[in-house]
C-alpha cells in the first residue's frame, strides 16, 4: 500500500502582545556643583559689595605695614636708636606675620575663612591701639610683632573673593584690589605728614587703627565661602549662600541638587609637598620670598634715600661729595621727614597703580607665568638703574617705576597662588606662601637700612639678582592657571554624581 507523502506544515507561534507602553526608565536627578552655580549666577551686585568690603582689608594691611616706614625716623629720635635697631622693628613685624600666616592658613582650611578673617582683624586692631601707649622701644617692638601676627590673617579676604568670583572675572577683579593697598599707603603717608609734626606719632597709630575697627562691622554682609562649606560637608549652608547671592544678583540658580565631594582631609601641610604640587610649591615659595624682598626693599630704600641723601644728585646744594651730614656723625642720627620727603613718598607710591591696566592685560592675555617673568625681569633692571647719578627728579622717576613693577609682581603672584591650589588646601597654600614671603621682608630692612649705607651698589646688585632668580622661576612654573576653573580637590574633581 502506497504511503502518502506528508506535506510540510508551517507553524505560527503567536505571543500575547501588550498594548501598554513600557515604563520609562527613571531619569537621573540633575545635579550641580558650586563651580556651576558661581558661573551660572555670574557677576553682579553681590560681587561689587564683596570687592569693596574684602578689598578694603588691603587698606588696613597697607596702613599697618607702611606705618613703620613713616614712623621710623621719629622713633629713631625719641629712643636714640641705631640703624640695626630701626631695621629690627620691621623684621619683628614680619616675623610675627611669618609665624601666624601658616597657623591662620591651616585653621582657615579647617574651620572657615570668615572666622579667621574676623579673629585676625580683632587681634590686629587691639594690639595696634596698644602700640600707641608703648613706654619703651622693647614694648614697641613686641606690640608691633603682635600686630604683624594679626595682619597675616587678612589674606583670607583675598581667598573669599577668589572663591566667589566667576572664572573670567578673576583675572580682572583680583588685580584691581591693588587700588585698596594703594589707598591705604597714600592714606598713612598723608596722615603722617599732618599728624606727626602736630600731635605726634602715637596719635598716628591710634588713627591708623580706626579703619580696621570699622571694617569689622562690615564683615556681617559677607558670608562664609560656599566652597569651604561644601568641602566641610555643610552643603545646606553652601546652598543658602548661593541662593542669597542669586537673589542679590537677580539671577537664576542652576537646576538640580547641589553636590560636592566632602573633603575629610583639609589643611594638611603634607599635601603641599605631594608630588603633584611639589615643584609648583617650591617655586612659588622662591617667588614669594623674592617679590617680598624686592617690594619692601623698595619701600624702605625710598625712605632711606630721602632720609640720608645717598644718591649723588639728591644732596643739598653746597654739600661736599663724600662728606657725611653732621647729624650722621653720631651713631644715633635724628633727621625727620620734611614736607618734600612726604611728597616724594606719595609720588613714588602712586607708581603702584601706574602699571595696573597693563598688568591686568598681561595676566589675562599672556598668562600668569609669562606676565610675572616679564615684570620681575624689568624690576631687576630698574634696581640697577638706581645706581645712576641723577637729580632728585630722576630718583623719584626711578622709584615710581620700581614701585609700579613690584606692585605688579605682587598682583600676579597673589592671583596665581589663589588659583593653583584646590579648595582643600587653598588657604594653607596662601598662608605658607605668605609666611615664606615674610622671610624676604625680614631680610629687606637690613639690606635697605644697613648694607645700603655701607655699599650702595652692592645692595642694589643683591636686589637685582634676586629678581632675576624669581623671573626664571616664574617662567618655568609647571602649571598655568589662566582660564582654569578652581579645583575642588587634589584629584581635580569638579562634579560628583550620586
Amino acid at each position: 500500500m502506497a504511503t502518502k507523502k506528508a506535506e510540510p506544515v508551517t507553524v505560527l507561534s503567536l505571543r500575547k502582545l501588550s498594548l501598554v507602553p513600557p515604563e520609562p526608565r527613571p531619569r537621573e536627578p540633575k545635579t550641580f556643583t558650586v563651580e556651576d552655580a558661581v558661573e551660572t549666577i555670574g557677576f553682579g551686585r553681590f560681587h561689587i559689595a564683596l570687592f569693596l568690603i574684602m578689598g578694603s582689608t588691603g587698606v588696613v594691611e597697607a596702613m599697618e605695614i607702611m606705618l613703620i616706614a613713616v614712623v621710623s625716623p621719629v622713633i629713631r629720635c625719641e629712643w636714640q636708636l641705631e640703624n640695626w635697631q630701626v631695621a629690627f622693628v620691621t623684621t619683628m613685624v614680619f616675623f610675627g606675620y611669618m609665624v601666624s600666616s601658616i597657623l591662620f592658613g591651616l585653621l582657615a582650611d579647617r574651620y572657615g575663612r570668615w572666622k579667621i578673617l574676623l579673629v585676625s582683624f580683632l587681634w590686629g586692631a587691639y594690639f595696634s591701639l596698644l602700640t600707641s601707649f608703648s613706654p619703651s622701644y622693647i614694648w614697641f617692638v613686641f606690640l608691633r610683632t603682635m600686630v604683624g601676627c594679626g595682619v597675616s590673617g587678612h589674606a583670607q579676604g583675598l581667598i573669599i573673593k577668589t572663591e566667589f568670583l566667576p572664572t573670567r572675572f578673576r583675572g580682572y577683579m583680583l588685580p584691581l584690589s591693588q587700588v585698596f593697598w594703594l589707598a591705604g599707603s597714600l592714606l598713612i603717608i598723608g596722615l603722617a605728614s599732618v599728624v606727626i609734626p602736630t600731635i605726634g606719632w602715637r596719635w598716628l597709630v591710634r588713627i591708623a587703627s580706626i579703619p580696621g575697627i570699622v571694617l569689622i562691622m562690615a564683615f556681617k554682609f559677607i558670608p562664609e565661602s560656599a566652597r569651604f562649606n561644601v568641602s566641610a560637608g555643610n552643603t545646606e549652608a553652601a546652598l543658602a549662600t548661593l541662593e542669597h547671592i542669586a537673589r542679590v544678583n537677580r539671577a537664576a540658580m542652576p537646576e538640580g541638587r547641589l553636590v560636592e565631594p566632602v573633603l575629610e582631609k583639609r589643611g594638611r601641610f603634607a599635601d603641599l609637598l605631594d608630588p603633584k604640587y611639589l615643584r609648583t610649591t617650591l617655586q612659588i615659595w622662591v617667588i614669594w620670598l623674592g617679590i617680598s624682598f624686592a617690594y619692601y626693599g623698595v619701600i624702605l630704600a625710598s625712605a632711606e634715600l630721602l632720609e640720608r641723601d645717598l644718591v649723588c644728585g639728591a644732596r643739598p646744594e653746597g654739600a661736599v661729595p663724600g662728606a657725611a651730614p653732621e647729624e650722621s656723625l653720631s651713631p644715633c642720627r635724628c633727621r625727620l621727614f620734611a614736607p618734600a620727603d612726604y611728597r616724594t613718598m606719595i609720588i613714588s607710591t602712586l607708581g603702584e597703580i601706574a602699571l595696573n591696566p597693563l598688568n591686568i592685560l598681561g595676566i589675562n592675555f599672556l598668562g600668569r607665568r609669562l606676565s610675572l617673568s616679564i615684570t620681575m625681569g624689568c624690576t631687576a633692571v630698574f634696581f640697577l638703574l638706581l645706581s645712576i647719578c641723577t637729580s632728585s627728579a630722576g630718583l623719584v622717576g626711578f622709584l615710581f617705576v620700581l614701585r609700579a613693577l613690584v606692585a605688579a609682581n605682587f598682583n600676579t603672584i597673589y592671583v596665581y597662588t589663589a588659583e593653583v591650589y584646590p579648595t582643600a588646601m587653598r588657604a594653607l597654600g596662601m598662608g605658607t606662601s605668605g609666611s615664606l614671603c615674610r622671610i624676604g621682608a625680614m631680610v629687606a630692612p637690613f639690606i635697605s637700612q644697613v648694607l645700603m649705607s655701607a655699599s650702595f651698589l652692592g645692595a642694589l646688585c643683591l636686589f637685582s639678582s634676586v629678581c632675576v632668580v624669581c623671573a626664571i622661576s616664574a617662567f618655568t612654573l609647571p602649571i598655568e592657571t589662566k582660564g582654569r576653573a578652581l579645583q575642588v580637590s587634589d584629584t581635580d574633581v569638579l562634579r560628583l554624581l550620586t
